[in-house]
């Protein structure tokens, strides 16, 4: 009888369950009747949404994408070598629950009753998101055949021994679990506050404030931050709409239909008074509310895998972004010119026939759109979208307060209303984009100073900023918190300052010189950014603290460096082991946004090709075919 090889799973999050759903599509191709194969899938949170994805959170926070745009299954338009198991969208799951075995009912009645009412473009809470992850699993392991078994252990890992030829043990708190193959699929992981928040910790230490590090708001202790105390905020983002939803309506307050339009806050006493900044000065752009009005973009187009790029490390600004632009603005135009031809002056043909040969920051794309786009407002400007204050001065705190306001409802408007469709045009390419990079970017690395600046520093903030934004009605919650004088914009470019002599936090912005607000808390409201010499994942701590895994540290010529605090993995996300020359490991894989595949963290949006399921699909091929094997 053959031995029956092992395979552990650390981590039964999202990306953990998606290798589980691709094990059980190819493991009948890949694994002979007669083999049998052990998973042990690790996680001290519930397998499927694993930790942040998990039901014990507040209902207040919700997705940033509509039910209908997220999904954990290939379909016709994904490029696996594994078979195609088409599955349910979270909108097509939440409709007939029922119809989509196995079924498995939904213990808690207030989750149960927003997924009976969804609709597919509603954005869900993240506990139904958390319910929808469940059943996922619980597919997977239903598709799995009889020759595989799973076992679930809610428990941490923190420690993994074996040599590289031999059986691996993954230490448990509670057993040890030996394996032929791990894979490390950790997610979102936490570091300890980097050393450029050290002066506001003590600063707060001292003078007996509070000082809020970047965190998942989720996890975050907001306790000390007392009714009617001034709050500075530091960021803008998803994070921030997050934090504030917790400070308001999670202490009582509510929002009602204002007669006049909009929105009205009614307070409980128990908030806070927040004054938020940012670099850019507001919050990221409302996700669209329609849909594509026209066909879809066929996208790639000017960015794809047959992209011509240069010999040697490249600069993203130069050799990388003008394509891209150009990528950006044919899904834009491509969107403008199909869904609402009568904004337009030339025949699509015509149009795409002269931008085609044309570079986007060349005078003649300039002079092409000016032609055929009559209306300004219609025209992409992607620098004016990236800094929409850029250069702003207000005479007083009442006129920075009504541009702020102003920007916020045109965002809204424009985001709520199809005629803007072409937007979403521009969404769709800046998605192909992320999927292109993951393919580009391992053949064509990039210098240690562009993938800091430009691909792990702008790019990442511009494509967050207009594409990963709250749902509309967030921003209607903002206003209305601004009016009721519990929520302050401070504007660009902000200024944080620590005040000794007042023992306060002192922000400031360019956009009004000479004035600032003193507050004596101060929130870092962004997502914290993994750092492996930080980490707090204890398994990743002992495999660095032992030698067997390594940051990502680029040098230029020059003798610039950067570390970006990410596990170094080849193309094939085999972990790179510096006690083994820096090779790759055998029998140890890492998947996931704290790796240097830098695999988008975000969900799969139907019929998009993403690079997750690409990636899933190939780890559990190589991984069926190396455990078939040692069977």
């Amino acid at each position: 009888m053959s031995r029956v090889p092992a395979l552990v799973i650390v981590g039964g999050g999202p990306r953990g369950t998606g290798l589980l759903e691709r094990i059980a599509a190819n493991a009948p191709e890949l694994l002979a009747p007669g083999t049998g194969l052990d998973i042990h899938l690790v996680d001290p949170h519930p397998p499927g949404g694993g930790r942040i994805w998990r039901h014990a959170q507040s209902p207040l926070l919700r997705m940033n994408s509509m039910a209908e745009d997220v999904t954990m299954f290939t379909d016709e338009r994904s490029t696996v070598l594994g078979p195609v198991r088409p599955g349910p969208s979270l909108a097509e799951w939440a409709a007939e629950p029922a119809a989509h075995p196995p079924y498995w009912p939904v213990d808690d009645p207030d989750v149960a009753d927003e997924l009976r009412t969804l609709a597919p473009t509603d954005f869900p809470t993240r506990r139904a998101q958390s319910a929808y992850l469940d059943w996922v699993l619980r597919r997977a392991v239903a598709e799995l055949p009889d020759n595989v078994r799973l076992f679930v252990h809610r428990d941490t890992a923190w420690r993994l021994t074996g040599e590289p030829d031999g059986p691996q043990r993954v230490h448990l708190t509670r057993t040890v679990l030996p394996a032929d193959r791990v894979v490390l699929a950790l997610g979102h992981l936490d570091s300890a506050p980097a050393p450029d928040t050290a002066a506001a910790r003590a600063f707060a230490a001292r003078h007996g404030r509070s000082y809020l590090p970047p965190a998942f708001t989720a996890d975050a202790d907001l306790d000390g931050l007392a009714p009617g105390e001034t709050v500075i905020v530091r960021g803008l983002g998803l994070a921030f709409v997050d934090l504030v939803a917790l400070l308001t309506e999670g202490r009582g307050g509510r929002f009602a239909p204002d007669p006049c339009g909009g929105l009205r806050y009614h307070p409980s006493g128990r908030e806070p008074v927040l004054y938020a900044g940012s670099r850019r000065g507001v919050p990221y752009h409302a996700k669209t509310g329609y849909r594509l009005q026209g066909p879809p973009p066929p996208l790639p187009r000017y960015f794809g895998p047959d992209t011509e790029l240069p010999d040697g490390p490249l600069e993203f600004r130069r050799d990388l972004w003008p394509a891209m632009a150009k990528e950006i603005g044919y899904g834009y135009y491509h969107e403008l010119f199909h869904g609402h031809p009568d904004r337009t002056a030339l025949p699509w043909a015509d149009f795409l026939a002269a931008y085609h040969p044309l570079d986007w920051y060349s005078p003649q794309r300039e002079a092409l759109v000016a032609a055929a786009v009559p209306d300004p407002d219609d025209r992409l400007d992607l620098e004016r979208l990236d800094r929409p204050l850029a250069g702003l001065r207000a005479a007083d705190p009442a006129d920075l307060r009504h541009r702020l306001h102003a920007h916020l409802r045109a965002d809204l408007a424009r985001r709520s209303d199809p005629r803007h469709s072409a937007d979403l045009g521009a969404f769709h390419a800046l998605l192909s984009l992320y999927g292109q990079l993951v393919r580009l970017l391992p053949r064509h690395p990039l210098t240690a100073r562009s993938t800091a600046a430009d691909l792990d520093g702008w790019w990442n903030g511009f494509f967050s900023f207009f594409a990963s934004g709250p749902p509309g009605f967030r921003l209607d919650q903002l206003l209305a918190l601004a009016d009721a004088g519990l929520l302050h914009f401070l504007g660009p470019d902000l200024r944080v300052d620590l005040d000794e002599e007042h023992g306060a936090f002192r922000a400031s912005s360019p956009a009004l010189p000479g004035h600032h607000v003193r507050g004596t808390a101060l929130v870092d409201a962004f997502l914290p950014r993994h750092a492996l010499d930080r980490t707090a994942d204890p398994l990743l701590r002992r495999l660095l603290h032992e030698g067997r895994i390594a940051e990502e540290h680029l040098t230029d010529a020059d003798g610039h460096t950067y570390r970006s605090g990410l596990v170094r993995t080849d193309p094939d996300a085999r972990l790179l082991d510096p006690a083994l020359g820096g090779r790759p490991h055998p029998r140890r894989t890492a998947l996931g946004a704290s790796t240097t595949t830098r695999a988008p963290a975000a969900f799969a949006r139907p019929r998009t090709d993403a690079p997750a399921f690409r990636q899933n699909d190939a780890v559990a091929r190589r991984l069926l075919t190396e455990l078939q094997k040692d069977a």
